[in-house]
C-alpha cells in the first residue's frame, strides 16, 4: 500500500512537473490595442493568433482598454507586468505616457514593441510601422485628389485623438504632400477619439461649420465608417465625399452607396502576423538595431531603420472594383 501511495504521489509529482515546465516554456506575448471591440484591432489579433500557432510554443494574450486613452493603456500593462509575460506589442494610445510603464516592463526582462501607432523610443525595442509614413500620407492626399472635382477644393481631417502617434505622423506627411497640390484646401480637422458616436458628431459638426469641405478625410477605420453614415443620414450623398484609411467589409456599403468613391489600408491580419512574430524573435534573442533584418515569417523580413523602426508594406486601395472581394476577407 505505502508502495502503491509512493507511486501515485511520484506521478503526480512529475505530471506537475512536466506542466510546469511546459508553461514556463511557453512563449507569452500580450498584443495591446488602442481599444477592444475595434474591428482593426481584433483582425489584427487573428494575425498574432495564426503566427502563434505556426510558430508553435507562444501563446498571444490579446487586451486593451475599453476606451482610447493613455490611462486605460497604463493599467492593462501594469496588469501584464504582474502576469510576467515575455514580450508586450502595443499599439501606443499616446507615445510619450506609456514610456514609463513600458521602462518598468523592460527592467523586468519582457521585450517590448509597438505597432501601427509608436511608442517613443525609450520605452520599446522596435517599432512597425504598417508603411511608410511618407507614402501613407502621399496615399491619403492622393485618394482626396481623385474624390474632389478637377482635383481642387476643400478638404477637412477627421481624426482619431490629438495625441494618437500615427494619426498625428500622417497628418504631417499629409500636409507636407499637400504642397504638391495648391489646388487643395486643408481648413480643419477635428477629432473623434476613435469613437464612433463622437466621430459621427464631429463629422455632423464639420458639415455645419464648413459647408464649402467637399472631401473628409479619416485615416482611422472607427472613423472613415462613422464620417460615411453622417454624410449619408445629412443627404449629402454626391456632394460631400469620404476617404481614408478603412476596413473592407466595414466600408462596402459607402462604397455602393457612392459616399466614397476609393479608400485604402494594409491588412491588419498581417500587421498583426508581423508584430507578434518580431516580438517573438526578440524573445528569442535578435537584435533590433539599424542596419539588422528581422523575420516576420510568411510576411518577409523587417529592415531595421534609424531609430528601431520598420514599416511592413504598403496599404492597398479598394473601391467598386475590388471592395466585394476583399470585404469577406477582413
Amino acid at each position: 500500500m505505502k508502495l502503491f501511495k509512493t507511486l501515485v504521489l511520484s506521478t503526480a509529482l512529475a505530471v506537475g512537473l512536466a506542466a510546469t515546465a511546459a508553461q514556463a516554456a511557453e512563449t507569452r506575448i500580450a498584443l495591446v490595442a488602442k481599444s477592444l471591440g475595434n474591428r482593426f484591432f481584433e483582425a489584427a489579433a487573428k494575425g498574432a493568433e495564426e503566427a502563434a500557432k505556426q510558430i508553435g510554443d507562444v501563446k498571444i494574450i490579446y487586451t486593451g482598454p475599453t476606451t482610447t486613452t493613455a490611462e486605460g493603456q497604463i493599467e492593462v500593462i501594469n496588469a501584464l507586468i504582474s502576469q510576467k509575460v515575455d514580450a508586450i506589442a502595443i499599439s501606443a494610445n499616446d507615445k510619450d505616457a506609456v514610456v514609463p510603464v513600458l521602462k518598468r516592463a523592460q527592467q523586468r526582462g519582457i521585450k517590448v514593441i509597438s505597432w501601427d501607432s509608436a511608442v517613443a523610443p525609450e520605452g520599446r525595442l522596435l517599432h512597425l510601422n504598417p508603411s511608410s509614413d511618407p507614402l501613407i500620407g502621399a496615399m491619403l492626399v492622393k485618394l482626396a485628389a481623385q474624390a474632389l472635382p478637377d482635383g481642387k477644393g476643400k478638404i477637412a481631417i477627421l481624426s482619431a485623438t490629438p495625441t494618437s502617434t500615427n494619426q498625428n505622423t500622417w497628418i504631417a506627411e499629409m500636409k507636407t504632400a499637400l504642397r504638391d497640390h495648391p489646388g487643395i484646401d486643408l481648413v480643419a480637422t477635428v477629432y473623434g477619439d476613435d469613437l464612433s458616436d463622437k466621430s459621427y458628431r464631429e463629422t455632423q459638426g464639420l458639415l455645419r461649420v464648413h459647408p464649402e469641405v467637399t472631401v473628409i478625410v479619416a485615416p482611422t477605420s472607427v472613423g472613415i465608417t462613422a464620417a460615411a453614415q453622417a454624410v449619408k443620414d445629412a443627404g449629402k450623398t454626391g456632394q460631400v465625399f469620404v476617404t481614408g484609411l478603412g476596413l473592407p467589409s466595414e466600408m462596402a456599403g459607402a462604397v455602393h452607396a457612392g459616399v466614397t468613391k476609393s479608400f485604402a489600408i494594409w491588412n491588419p491580419i498581417d500587421l498583426g502576423y508581423a508584430a507578434a512574430y518580431l516580438a517573438y524573435d526578440l524573445v528569442k534573442g535578435a537584435k533590433a538595431e539599424p542596419g539588422a533584418t528581422l523575420s516576420m515569417g510568411r510576411v518577409g523580413t523587417l529592415k531595421v531603420e534609424a531609430g528601431n523602426t520598420g514599416a511592413m508594406a504598403e496599404p492597398a486601395v479598394f473601391d467598386s472594383t475590388n471592395i466585394d472581394r476583399f470585404a469577406s476577407v477582413f
